[in-house]
């Protein structure tokens, strides 16, 4: 487990192994959610990066015969 510490600016580093297996870069913007005494950071994609991300996918299906 990695532990970090709280600088006296408020900032918090994130480790290189963690940042590299996130796929994290600089300026990535995050959404910050607190469950009681715990901090969460998640990744907000853009959405240019979500282009075309369910490529793919099967969207055929079975309609009932009273349905257009």
């Amino acid at each position: 487990m990695n532990r970090v510490k709280l600088s006296s600016k408020f900032q918090v580093v994130i480790p290189k192994d963690i940042r590299e297996k996130a796929g994290l870069k600089a300026g990535t913007s995050f959404e910050i959610i607190q469950y009681g005494d715990r901090i969460e950071l998640i990744p907000v994609d853009s959405i240019k990066k979500l282009n075309g991300f369910l490529k793919g996918i099967d969207t055929s299906i079975e309609r009932d015969t009273d349905r257009i």
